[in-house]
């Protein structure tokens, strides 16, 4: 990965320390760009790890104390099945958080599973494109990027050896993979790297080997390591047992800016 002096590392001490840091993290973007544009865009992922997050977003101080009328909400990649399955991206977030919010229908703009996937990726495309042109976005400049890890170095539906690891022009694509091996939308590394902000959320053992990978080892070539913010920063958040093999020296190899928290460290 690059290990840019714009990156930042942040070990908490479990999932629940986790989802705070994380929903602060939101918080803070939040504000920050409302205060900047009046408007906060941000991309969120699916899986396990986000939804102890998104929970906490439906209660305060989040759910008071982010500018929810004025933030648009997109994905970052969805499995093309019906939003009533369990598998469903923008299902989970449903029922975890967005019902319980008073954020306008019009600013929720969740991936279609109703066309095929290639006309589903080119509709998404355009309402991407739309929203940020009447917001007068030259690029596609989401404020902030939520974003995962596989345990094979994917993250959105980009995964090893596929196609969309090297799209260099569409922002959106059709890919079929993972688990469960479905048809699947994700946006490309071209809109992914144009972000203000992008936060990995990362949790558990069994992902312990490929954060040593892809912090440690620049030959790895996996689809995560190719995250990198041409004008931004990216914060790797993650828990004790998912940092667990990583060098002690990992802050000083990387930058000062990195931070250990719960490690007994100075930041």
């Amino acid at each position: 990965m690059t290990t840019s002096e714009s990156s930042r590392i942040i070990i908490t001490s479990g999932i629940e320390r986790l989802a705070i840091e994380g929903a602060e993290l939101f918080r803070s973007s939040a504000v920050a760009s409302v205060a900047r544009t009046g408007l906060f865009t941000v991309a969120v992922s699916g899986g396990s790890t986000p939804r102890p997050m998104h929970r906490l977003l439906a209660e305060n101080p989040y759910r008071s104390g982010i500018p929810w009328q004025v933030t648009h909400l997109f994905w970052a990649d969805e499995r093309l099945v019906p939003v009533t399955d369990p598998d469903s991206n923008f299902g989970s977030a449903e029922r975890d958080f967005l019902k319980q919010l008073a954020i306008p229908a019009g600013n929720l703009h969740p991936m279609s599973s109703r066309k095929p996937p290639d006309a589903a990726a080119d509709d998404y495309e355009q309402k991407l494109r739309r929203h940020f042109s009447r917001i007068a976005s030259i690029e596609p400049v989401f404020d902030l990027i939520v974003l995962g890890v596989g345990a094979d170095g994917h993250t959105a539906s980009i995964f090893p050896g596929d196609h969309s690891a090297v799209e260099t022009t569409r922002w959106v694509t059709a890919v079929k993979g993972g688990t469960p091996n479905v048809e699947r939308l994700t946006l490309t590394l071209p809109i992914l790297n144009q972000a203000r902000r992008i936060v990995f959320l990362v949790s558990g053992s069994k992902k312990a080997v490929v954060v040593r990978s892809l912090l440690t080892d620049a030959s790895a070539q996996l689809p995560s390591q190719r995250i990198a913010p041409q004008h931004g920063e990216i914060i790797w958040l993650m828990d004790g047992e998912a940092a667990v093999l990583l060098p002690q020296d990992l802050p000083r190899c990387i930058r000062k800016r990195c931070i250990r928290k719960n490690r007994g460290e100075p930041l």
